[in-house]
């Protein structure tokens, strides 16, 4: 876990992000979700930690420190980092085929679909869903994951994969390791890092508690819990695209090491050479037609760039800030440029207009923070 400072001492003007608190507050005031949690840390040590509201009603239950969030799609740079290792242990390439390292994924016309193309949302499978009999099985994930149909020709367009392509990457995971793909993250990212009580890819019932509800919205105040998000299963489950919990602290950190050229306090997850590569952007200003904007997708999160906006990120943020968001509820980044590293979670999702609140609350958050570097 990182070291408690202060944003004075880390460069950061505390006025921004007293800003940033206060909209928080007032989101909450006026309804558009329950609790939230933000954490900012810069420099390997942790400048604003802060819970906000509260991770469930009905029974009323405040948001704390240990309280731990649905990263929804967040979820999927944890799995991608995982990849990323395997490359650098000499059992993948990012330009093999897929069908190559996943014998029978081959099956219905898939068999040129390469690692790139799958980790920048460019595979043509965008829809395909394995069903809840795969959150136990492995062999039963290989399968379905093979099965996969696809919607058009892999690499002709860039359309922004839900959760087809980590289902994949967690197939790949474990034909290459022969083990768990949950297990491997745990050992070779979470444990490293010393998060091992605050991010979970597969969240067991011991700690299913600390688990923040989540849920969908009909206007102020009015929220409905989701389901299956909901059931205990799906905590467990660990889905490798959309299913982590865990806290900001967590994922500030976790950004820290990312944003530090792969290392933090000692601690190596993979080469500044991998984070130079996989935070570069591999799809250019081609439209994600699933968004309705470019996205300048890396392999695993995606970046800033030059263009005039950017989705969550914050326009004010370095071209090099790169990052990853999740459905409608929460977003976390790295700026190597300044070392700053941002987390934000709230428990409800706000993607009933297409996501237009939650793109504007990520802008002015993100802004809000981007705004406190002055040193």
């Amino acid at each position: 876990m990182l070291p408690e400072s202060n944003p004075e001492a880390l460069g950061l003007d505390p006025a921004p992000l007293a800003r940033l608190c206060a909209t928080i507050e007032r989101h909450i005031a006026e309804g558009y979700h329950p609790g939230a949690q933000l954490a900012i840390a810069r420099h390997g040590e942790m400048a604003l930690y802060k819970s906000f509201g509260k991770a469930s009603i009905g029974p009323d239950k405040a948001a704390d420190d240990r309280t731990m969030f649905l990263m929804y799609s967040n979820t999927k740079v944890v799995t991608t980092c995982a990849i990323w290792q395997l490359v650098e242990d000499g059992l993948l390439r990012f330009t093999d085929t897929v069908a190559s390292v996943l014998p029978g994924f081959e099956a219905n016309g898939k068999g040129d679909i390469t690692i790139i193309q799958l980790l920048s949302h460019q595979g043509g499978f965008p829809s395909s869903m394995p069903n809840a009999k795969v959150w136990g099985d492995q062999a039963e994930l290989r399968r379905q994951v093979c099965a996969f149909t696809l919607e058009w020709t892999p690499g002709s367009r860039v359309h922004y994969h839900p959760t087809a392509a980590h289902w994949v990457c967690a197939a790949i995971i474990n034909e290459l390791t022969g083990r768990d793909f949950r297990d491997v993250i745990r050992e070779r990212i979470i444990m490293p890092l010393g998060l091992g009580e605050e991010l979970y890819i597969g969240t067991p019932e011991s700690e299913q508690g600390r688990c923040a509800d989540i849920y969908d919205t009909t206007g102020p105040h009015k929220f409905t819990v989701r389901a299956p998000e909901a059931t205990s299963a799906f905590k467990l489950s660990g889905v490798p695209g959309g299913g982590g919990y865990g806290t900001a602290r967590a994922m500030a950190t976790f950004y820290q090491a990312l944003g530090n050229g792969g290392e933090l306090n000692g601690v190596r997850l993979v080469s500044p050479r991998m984070m130079e590569y996989v935070t570069r952007n591999f799809t250019g200003d081609r439209l994600d037609t699933n968004m309705g904007f470019a996205m300048n997708r890396g392999l695993g999160p995606h970046s800033r760039g030059e263009q005039d906006v950017i989705r969550g990120l914050g326009t004010l943020a370095h071209p090099a800030t790169f990052g990853h968001g999740g459905v409608g509820s929460s977003y976390c980044w790295a700026d190597p440029e300044s070392g700053l590293s941002f987390a934000f979670f709230s428990n409800c999702r706000q993607d009933q207009d297409g996501g237009a609140w939650h793109n504007g609350r990520m802008e002015t958050l993100s802004n809000l923070a981007h705004a406190s570097i002055v040193e």
